[in-house]
Formats: structure tokens, sequence, C-alpha cells
């Protein structure tokens, strides 16, 4: 099995992923360096991935790294989060969220409801990344996550900030007051609402540093 490591310096985080005659898959592009006896491929398509491509930004063409060796992951500002993907759970990733996994990983395609990636301003098809089987995966985060467990429960969150959500979870989004004057006066837009009994990855608060440089991004846009 890929073993997975996060390393840091000078603020900046990154992967490193050692292979010992396994194979790991990464996000479309996620490579910076790799070391010893590890070939890559890119497995082939099916239809239903080049489907998904037309009306997505989630890519589903992820490079395939096989061998002994070691290989290296792009840095970032942000972060990473390592999470285990046990038999019997299927996990529902956030756009953009996926970044590697170990060839014991599944990767299949979840759709939203059509309402749901209306509000989101998704357009009509708003499609994420599924995991099923038994290994380790990683997440590019933008900070710090903590795990909420629900049962039977309902969690409301003003933004995209639940990275992950077990299957027994589902997502709405709704305005956050019932009256259209308390939703206009509440300067709440919209809410983010999951409910059933499952887990959820939550990352509420950003790393200064990704933080700083999303608001000069913006700046500099202006």
């Amino acid at each position: 099995m890929a073993t997975f490591k996060v390393e840091h310096s000078e603020g900046m985080r990154w992967v490193k992923v050692a292979l010992d005659g396994d194979d790991v898959r990464t996000e479309r592009g996620a490579l910076n360096h790799m070391q010893g006896a590890i070939t890559m491929d890119v497995p082939w398509p099916t239809l239903q991935a080049c489907w998904v491509s037309l009306f997505s930004d989630e890519t589903t063409l992820r490079p395939r790294y096989s061998g002994t060796g070691t290989v290296y992951l792009d840095s970032s500002l942000g972060g990473y989060h390592l999470m285990k993907v046990a038999a019997g759970d299927r996990w529902v990733l956030d756009t953009r969220c996926f970044w590697a996994s170990d060839g014991r990983v599944r990767l299949s395609i979840h759709r939203e409801r059509m309402l749901t990636a209306l509000w989101a301003g998704e357009g009509l098809f708003w499609y994420k990344t599924a995991l099923k089987g038994n290994g380790q995966v990683v997440l590019s985060v933008p900070g710090p996550v903590q795990e909420v467990v629900l049962d039977n429960d309902r969690f409301i969150t003003d933004g995209p900030f639940v990275i992950a959500r077990t299957h027994g979870i589902s997502m709405q989004i709704k305005r956050p007051a019932k009256s259209l004057v308390s939703y206009w006066l509440s300067g709440q837009k919209r809410a983010y609402v999951y409910e059933g009994t499952g887990r959820l990855l939550l990352c509420a608060v950003p790393y200064w540093r990704a933080r700083m440089q999303r608001e000069r991004s913006g700046w500099a846009a202006e």
C-alpha cells in the first residue's frame, strides 16, 4: 500500500508518496517530481467520464503512478488532509478536493440534484468525485479539517465548508430564512443543509497564508 506524508517548508506544504510495488492515482497535473523505477499512465476514460468532462470542472482524467520509488506532488499555501476510506464506505468529495489516493480506492462520479446545482451556481449538472474501497486518500484543503458526526440530524453552513460527506447524508441549498423579508434583511444569501446519518469533514477556517493569497488575487483582478 502506498504511504503518504505531508511535508512542509517556508510556509508551503506538499505530499510525499512512497511506493513499494504499489500504485497511486493523483489529480491531473499534480506531479512535481519523482525518483525510482516508477511508470506513469492514464487509464482510458469511460464514456461516462467523457460525458462528465463536457459539463464539469471536475476532471476524470487522473494519472496513475506504479512501481517502487518516491513521488512528490506540487506544493501549496493551503493544506492536505489524509483520510482513510474503509470497506463499505462511500464518500462524496467537494469539487476540486481530490488530490491523491492509493490503488485500492475506486474513483467514481456523483451528481448532485439539479435544483441544488442551480442554487450553487453550477448550472444543471454538478458532478463530484466519489470514493469507495479500502485505502488512503489525500484531500486538497484550504485549512485544518474537523470531523462532524450526524445521527439522523441536520447540519447547516453559510458556505461550501463541508469538503466531504458519507453516502448517508444528503445536501441541499436553501434560503436561510423562511420569509422573503427575513431573507433579504439577514444578509445570508444561501444555506448549505446536510441531513441524515453519517460523517462530514468540515473546513471552516483557512490557513492565513492561503487566505492572504486569495484576497490579493481578488485585489489584482479588480
